[in-house]
């Protein structure tokens, strides 16, 4: 029998002149969020995130959204990837490896992650429209790249099939919350970490 496995979560704290972010997560939770950035948008695509990756998630954020949303966003990034790092421990009897392909409507993207201890991240999304309400589209990009360097985490996205932009971000990070949940998953703690190095 593996030995149990201890509750992996973790908190992560950020202050500069731009930004005040607070993250708090647990892994293999049941999905709950509490999310508030100020960018709503944001908000509800972490609260996706969470819920498909059963992950526990809280995110407190204020930023200088009367310049734009840049910092808030690559900033909640950075300390959610510092956190989903930290939690990770020494990533003894994890999966490893995740992907999903998921469908939202008319929109089909593929994500694939590695939580290899490398930060990279390959986006292949073209956003039909620059805004959704009165969210730039580009900074889905911009908060992928600062989550999987953060967080060094290999992550590959796809997008298959799409019109509806909206429709194009929401199956991104459900796609992201279901790879992630596959990944973190403990096989069995006695095997070790899942690398022929020893180390991820």
């Amino acid at each position: 029998m593996g030995e149990k496995v201890k509750t992996r979560k973790a908190e992560i704290q950020r202050k500069t002149s731009e930004t005040s972010v607070f993250v708090g997560l647990v892994l293999c939770g049941v999905g709950e969020a509490a999310v508030d950035t100020g960018v709503p948008f944001l908000d509800h695509m972490l609260t996706l995130l969470a819920k498909h990756g059963r992950i526990d998630l809280q995110v407190r954020a204020r930023g200088d959204l009367a310049v734009d949303a840049h910092h808030t966003v690559e900033d909640v990034g950075i300390c959610l990837g510092q956190a989903f790092r930290e939690s990770l421990g020494d990533k003894r009897g994890i999966e490893r490896y995740g992907h999903a392909l998921l469908p939202m409507d008319e929109a089909l993207v593929a994500v694939a992650v590695d939580l290899s201890g490398r930060g990279y991240l390959s986006f292949n999304v073209g956003m039909p429209a620059s805004k959704v309400g009165q969210f730039d589209t580009e900074l889905v990009e911009e908060f992928l790249r600062a989550f999987a360097i953060e967080g060094a985490l290999t992550l590959h996205v796809r997008l298959m099939a799409g019109k509806n932009t909206h429709h194009i971000i929401e199956a991104v990070f459900k796609g992201l919350g279901r790879a992630l949940r596959q990944a973190v998953a403990i096989d069995d703690p006695q095997k070790g970490v899942p690398s022929t190095k020893g180390l991820l």
